[in-house]
């Protein structure tokens, strides 16, 4: 009897992954954008062009969700080429040594209806830390094709010196031209497989 019960506790958690469905990222319906504060006076925005991700759950509320994304770091585009050659660069995200960042989420946590607390390991260049996401679920729908759909927006804010990206000039009145902080919104509408 210890046994069989020794069985099923093992196997339950096995099962429940073979259960859960796996979602794809739209990417013709999503976007990864960031801005950061230039100047002191004014932001820049700018997105990611390329990236993907996946997320599993076998829960409908997705609250055991699983999730993993990674950008392409050469797609950064901020609509301005020398800038985005100069965020391309070592000053920055170095895309010839670290052509990708990543993020693997280790908790998806409900805190209300509709509202999740994303927690995961972003890696920027060689540098993972732990980061959180206030997260909004827009829903789940089906689409003229049949295909079950849902939609999240995410938002967080990293301190870019934490993962090497140290270029820095001080303005004349002291203040930084880039600041550290990089407010990151993620709007995401993923596809069931």
């Amino acid at each position: 009897m210890k046994r069989l019960l020794l069985v099923v506790l093992i196997c339950s958690p096995l099962s429940l992954l073979a259960q859960a469905a796996t979602w794809k990222v739209d990417r013709d319906h999503s976007s990864v954008n960031f801005s950061v504060e230039h100047l002191v006076i004014s932001d820049v925005d700018g997105s990611f062009k390329s990236f993907d991700g996946e997320l599993k759950s076998a829960k409908p509320d997705f609250s055991d969700a699983r999730i993993n994304f990674t950008i392409d770091v050469s797609s950064v585009n901020t609509g301005n080429d020398p800038r985005d050659k100069h965020l391309r660069s070592n000053d920055f995200l170095n895309a010839e040594q670290y052509p990708t960042m990543s993020f693997k989420s280790v908790s998806f946590t409900k805190v209300s209806e509709g509202k999740y607390l994303l927690e995961g390991d972003l890696t920027i260049r060689d540098v993972t830390k732990r980061v959180k996401f206030n997260v909004s679920y827009g829903g789940t729908v089906k689409d003229a094709e049949n295909k079950q759909r849902a939609g999240f927006k995410a938002n967080t804010y990293i301190n870019r010196f934490d993962y090497n990206l140290k270029w820095d000039k001080m303005t004349e009145a002291g203040g930084m031209v880039v600041d550290k902080m990089v407010d990151i919104e993620l709007k995401l509408e993923f596809i069931k497989q």
